[in-house]
This record gives C-alpha cells, sequence and structure tokens, in this order.
C-alpha cells in the first residue's frame, strides 16, 4: 500500500513531465530560432503603425476638447454679447484652464480694445518685473482702456484654491487686436489652430486655439486659449515604439514642430519664432530618413545607414484638424532584432538548466503530497471560529489525505473570502447555527451612504493605470476602515464607488449619526491624502458622498448559485440620487431630511433647496453637512465661520421656499460677500436670475 499510494505518483509525474516537456522544449527553440528575426521586422512595423494610429489620435485628442471649449466660449459671446465686458468672465475662464495642465491660458480680446485673462503662473517667472506672491499658481487680469486716462494692466494672483493672494498693477500699451491669434481668429472666421508663436505675457513657445464671436453680424471680440509646444514633444518622448526611436510632428513644408528627444526646433529672430526644417536639425539621421522618404506624401518605408537598418513612417493629420502637419517616425531595426538573437542563445542554455531543475523539484514536490491526518481536526477548529492566524498546510503521503487536506485549505480560503465580502457576524452565526444560506430579507429602517469620486473618468485617462489603481486602492481602504470603525456595512464596490449602510444586519440606534461621522472622517481621510499626492506632484481626489435613511428591504437577495446580503428599496436611489445632487451644487456631502431628523440638532448643516427625487412626486429637502457637534474628535467640530454660513444660509433659504425671490436673492449674495467661493449661493443665484 505504500509503495502503491506514495510512489506511484512520483515516477508517473517525472515521466509524464520528460516525455511531454522536453521535446516541446526544444522545437519551441528550433522554431524560435529561424523565425524571430521575421517576428521581429513584423512586429517592428505593427509597433509603428499602431504607434502612428494612436499618436496621431492623441494629437488631434488633445486639440479637440480645446476646440469645443473654445467654441462654447464663442458661442457664450455671440448669445450674451455684454458677458465679456466685465470680469465675471475670468472664473469661467478659470474652469476652462483647469480642464488640462497642457492649457497655460484662456482669455478674450474684444474690438474695443479690452483684453481680459486667467492665466496659470510660473512661481520662479516675474511679472510686471516683480516676482509673484509665494503659493500663487493662478492670475486673473485684465487690460480696460479709458479715453482720457493711462491704460492700466491689472492682476490679481491665487492660489491653488483660488484664494486672492494679491494684486498688481503698471501703465500698459497693449492692444490684443494687432495680435497674431487676434488677427488670424478675425480673418478665418471661425476657430483655427494659430501657427507656433512667443507668448506675450508667459513668454513661452506654443499654440493658440482660437475663435471669433458676433452679434448682429458685428464682430464682438475673439475668445482663445494657448497650449504650449514642449508639451508635443514631451508626449512624444514619453510614448516611443523603441529605445532609438526618434519621432518629429511636421508642418506641410517640412518644418520641425515637436522631436521626441526635445532638441532645439527653432530659432528666435528678432523676437519671431522660426521653425528649423527637419533636414537642418543637430542629428543628421533625421535628413537622411526624410531624403529617402517615397515619392508618396505618406506611408512607411525601410532604409540604412551606417551599416544599420532602420523603418520609418510619415503620416498626415486629417483635414477636419485644421492644420496640414504630419508625424514623422524613424526606428532602428536592431531594437527589435538584437534582442531576439541574444534571447535565442540564452534559451537554449538557460532552458537546459531550468528542465534539469524543473526535474529535480519536481521529484521532491512530488514526494510531499499529504500531512498528518491529527492536524486536519485543528485546522478545520480554527475555520469554524474564523481565527486570523495562518494555520499552515497539512501535508501527507498518503494520496487521499492530501486531496482532503487540499480541500479544506479551499474551505478556509473560501470562509475568509466569504467573511470579506458579508459582514462577519452574519459568517460567524452561519458556521455556528449550520443552517443553509437561503434567499430572503426583512423591512427594516436604515441608513444608507453613497460615495464616488469626481471625474473619476476624466482622471483615469490622464493617470497611468499603476499609479491609479494604488490610489483608488488607497481612497477604498480609508472608506472600508472608517466604514467599519462606525459600525457600519460595506454593501458594494461600484467602480470608485462604494455603497454602505448602518442599522444591519446588528441594529443600530444611532445609525444615521454614525454616518455622518464616517462620511465627514472620509472626507478628511481624503484631504489628508490629497496633501501627500499634492506633495508628490500628483492630481488630488475629490469625493462626493450622499446620505439617506429610509425603510427597505435587507437580506440576501439573488439565487441559489449566486447571492449578496444587500439592501434594496427606494431609498437606495433617493440615497444615489443625493450623491449625484452635490455635482449640482457644488458640495461634498448631501444628506436628506429623514437624516437630519434621525440625527437631530448634533449635526452642523446648511439647508439646501427642496429637490425632486426620480421616482418621487413630492420634493424632499435637502442639506449639506458641514460638521458634527459633541463628537469625540474635535476635528469634526465646525467653526464659527461655518456655524454663521449655515445660519445666514437657513435664513435664505427661507425666504427662498416662501417664493420671496427678491429677498432670497439678497440674502444669497449677502452669503456670497462673506463668502466669496461658496457654490450653492453661486448656483441658486443663477436659477433665481433665470427664474
Amino acid at each position: 500500500m505504500l509503495f502503491r499510494y506514495n510512489l506511484r505518483l512520483k515516477p508517473s509525474i517525472l515521466t509524464a513531465f520528460a516525455f511531454l516537456t522536453i521535446p516541446v522544449f526544444f522545437t519551441i527553440i528550433a522554431v524560435n530560432y529561424f523565425s524571430n528575426d521575421s517576428i521581429a521586422r513584423t512586429d517592428a512595423k505593427q509597433l509603428i503603425e499602431r504607434f502612428r494610429i494612436d499618436a496621431l489620435e492623441n494629437i488631434e485628442d488633445d486639440f479637440n476638447p480645446l476646440k469645443s471649449l473654445i467654441r462654447s466660449a464663442a458661442a457664450i459671446g455671440d448669445q450674451y454679447p455684454d458677458f465679456y465686458a466685465d470680469n465675471r468672465c475670468l472664473a469661467y475662464f478659470y474652469s476652462i484652464l483647469i480642464h488640462s495642465p497642457k492649457i497655460v491660458s484662456v482669455y478674450v480680446g474684444l474690438r474695443d480694445g479690452s483684453f481680459r485673462q486667467t492665466r496659470r503662473v510660473d512661481p520662479t517667472s516675474t511679472i510686471q518685473d516683480k516676482p509673484p506672491p509665494e503659493g500663487a499658481r493662478y492670475a486673473y487680469r485684465w487690460v480696460v482702456p479709458k479715453a482720457g486716462s493711462p491704460t492700466l494692466d491689472h492682476y490679481v494672483f491665487l492660489d491653488a484654491k483660488q484664494k486672492e493672494l494679491g494684486s498688481t498693477e503698471q501703465p500698459t500699451t497693449y492692444d490684443p487686436r494687432p495680435r497674431l491669434w487676434y488677427r488670424s481668429a478675425v480673418e478665418a472666421g471661425t476657430i483655427m489652430i494659430s501657427d507656433p508663436d512667443i507668448f506675450a505675457a508667459q513668454g513661452l513657445i506654443g499654440f493658440t486655439v482660437a475663435a471669433p464671436f458676433y452679434a448682429d453680424g458685428k464682430l464682438l471680440g475673439v475668445a482663445a486659449a494657448d497650449i504650449t509646444l514642449n508639451d508635443l514633444g514631451a508626449y512624444l518622448g514619453e510614448r516611443k515604439v523603441s529605445p532609438g526611436t526618434l519621432s518629429y510632428i511636421l508642418d506641410h513644408e517640412g518644418r520641425v514642430i515637436a522631436a521626441s528627444d526635445l532638441s532645439q526646433t527653432y530659432d528666435r529672430n528678432d523676437g519671431k519664432l522660426e521653425l528649423r526644417h527637419i533636414t537642418s536639425l543637430d542629428n543628421p539621421l533625421a535628413a537622411i530618413a526624410f531624403g529617402a522618404r517615397p515619392r508618396a506624401s505618406e506611408g512607411m518605408f525601410s532604409f540604412r545607414h551606417d551599416g544599420h537598418e532602420y523603418v520609418a513612417s510619415i503620416s498626415a493629420l486629417a483635414d477636419e484638424f485644421g492644420k496640414k502637419w504630419q508625424l514623422f517616425t524613424i526606428t532602428p531595426l536592431s531594437d527589435f532584432t538584437g534582442p531576439f538573437q541574444a534571447n535565442n542563445e540564452r534559451m537554449v542554455v538557460f532552458g537546459l538548466l531550468a528542465v534539469a531543475l524543473q526535474i529535480l523539484i519536481i521529484y521532491f514536490l512530488s514526494s510531499v503530497i499529504s500531512a498528518p491526518l491529527e492536524k486536519l481536526a485543528f485546522k478545520v477548529g480554527r475555520i469554524q471560529q474564523l481565527g486570523s492566524e495562518q494555520v499552515p498546510s497539512v501535508s501527507s503521503p498518503i494520496r487521499e489525505i492530501f486531496v482532503l487536506s487540499k480541500a479544506i485549505d479551499t474551505l478556509d480560503v473560501a470562509v475568509k473570502s466569504f467573511s470579506a465580502f458579508v459582514p462577519v457576524g452574519l459568517v460567524t452565526q452561519l458556521l455556528e447555527s449550520e443552517q443553509k444560506l437561503e434567499l430572503g430579507g426583512h423591512s427594516r429602517f436604515l441608513t444608507i451612504f453613497f460615495s464616488d469620486l469626481e471625474a473619476f473618468s476624466t482622471l483615469s485617462e490622464q493617470v497611468p493605470s499603476q499609479e491609479l489603481l494604488l490610489r483608488v486602492s488607497a481612497y477604498l481602504e480609508l472608506v472600508t476602515k472608517t466604514v467599519n470603525q462606525e459600525l457600519g456595512t460595506i454593501d458594494k464596490f461600484i467602480g470608485d464607488g462604494v455603497m454602505a449602510f448602518w442599522g444591519a444586519p446588528a441594529l443600530l440606534e444611532d445609525h444615521a449619526w454614525r454616518a455622518c461621522v464616517a462620511a465627514l472622517r472620509i472626507q478628511r481621510g481624503v484631504e489628508a491624502l490629497n496633501e501627500r499626492w499634492q506633495a508628490e506632484g500628483l492630481k488630488p481626489f475629490r469625493i462626493r458622498i450622499g446620505i439617506h435613511s429610509d425603510a427597505v428591504l435587507v437580506g440576501n437577495i439573488g439565487s441559489k448559485e449566486r447571492m449578496s446580503y444587500t439592501v434594496l428599496g427606494d431609498g437606495v436611489n433617493v440615497a444615489s440620487r443625493l450623491e449625484g445632487i452635490n455635482k449640482e451644487f457644488g458640495t461634498r456631502i448631501c444628506i436628506s431630511h429623514s437624516v437630519f431628523k434621525e440625527a437631530g440638532e448634533r449635526l452642523c448643516v446648511r439647508p439646501i433647496d427642496d429637490v425632486v427625487v426620480k421616482g418621487r412626486r413630492s420634493k424632499i429637502p435637502i442639506y449639506e453637512l458641514l460638521g458634527v457637534f459633541g463628537a469625540d474628535d474635535p476635528g469634526l467640530e465646525p467653526d464659527p465661520a461655518t456655524v454663521k454660513l449655515c445660519k445666514m444660509t437657513q435664513l435664505a433659504y427661507e425666504a427662498l421656499i416662501k417664493e420671496d425671490h427678491v429677498l432670497a436673492q439678497r440674502r444669497y449674495r449677502e452669503i456670497l460677500a462673506e463668502f466669496p467661493d461658496d457654490p450653492v449661493s453661486s448656483m441658486l443665484i443663477r436659477r433665481l436670475v433665470t427664474a
């Protein structure tokens, strides 16, 4: 029996491995040795073609959103001719500016010579012969000529949160109307992308996207935005087909707009920008490749230089882009064939060593297939107790016990995995009672919580996937720990969103209060994460949270094959809608009136509006949660300014629900005078004005 169950498997495994692996290994070596060169050439061409398609699309995608934003800015000028006549347009320009870090300034020039601009500020630069205030990241600028008095150039400096840091002004002769971007847009009569130029204010080199706007057929002005030239070269350098690849963006005459090696592609002559031709760059390979291109204006071709073979491609951007630009790529073939040839030689040597090593490893592993049976009972007991410590796997030379050991290991993993998705109390109850998990539920008054990350889709396009995964995981870990700390239950992760609830499976008398405290802790935790990420040069996360208390169905829902411990009902939809309402009002945490009733006066809230939630006919009051009173964490207590904001908003809200629009506007404007950045007051004033 010992020989049958202990030794029979070992020679079988070794024999099967030898007959299956060794012939296959040498066949693969032979095929690879003779086919890798052909594969390398094919891969090189495919990668160049893929890079060509992706690069052309990405270059267009970099400009197209900006073109859409400028079209919208021009459309506003068409519909509201006086919008750009004062500084209220500067905040709108800021919303365009932060759309992409590649945009350096957004501005408008009017036919009367007025100029208004929102721009980024380089801390190392000087503005009006003075360094900007410390912490300045943005600036509002305006030039308004007045008859009979000197024209002044005004600057107001802002930090990263749009807080005003200081201002400066000095006489100027600046007039937008003679500028190239203004004249080109007027001549084109529609949206256009300028040729590379030097930006007057920043001294940077780049492009301008501009569009004119009119009233009654008469020109009113031109809206425009600047994007730097360096971003195009950096884009090409970050996305090389291979280490030795060179990529260029050329205009229709072969002049270099951007280069992947970030080499100097232009000269300045008396303040004017002159692009270098591809044949005049410092690298002679570019000129040789350009001269070897086929007669056709586009296509892929090969050439040799100094004993090396190269593959090159030249392609034009689509006509709809509006500029006759070309993408020119040069790739040394040795970047692909060289590693393959060296790898073939290494594979023969290391492959033989690997086969010998694998045979040795399999020999010893096949002798250890199970563990003593008496250890299995202990492990089963630990599984029932949901012990957190890791019990070593049981091994044995007997095949049947080995199979049983694996089954128990699988059971251990399954139970621990199950407890990660289902409340631990529910799992313990099932294990102790030995009851089967059945479908069913019951109605209970709970508090439901939804959270989501603002503009996550846009962020996912801009942030590398691995970095985004780590940051989202840190955010989800924060939410999970905070919900557990406040005795809540994580229902599910919905992409970057989280659904949780309080009051099940264990009853909680203060479920609404705990949900609100958890929301504030999460918000503060995200702010701490953002401080760390911003110090590392990363973009911050902005979280939105919705909370609602209602009677819902809670229990095991689904099918016999797959079920979930979750909540269902209209209250879930309301909580989800409250999370989305934050986007409309610019708030962070939005709660319903039922939450406010449950938690009482311990919450520091301010009323926002009475809204209609999808699926309900009547309106429900909603509030913004700004803090809590009497919490064990002083950091959650509202400061005096927050309390004052809540009181002022309550007065304005009372006028709003009484439909006294004049009084409501006046009170909301009083809030803005005290709190200029309050998004709720700004939004409601706009609504009242257009009502």
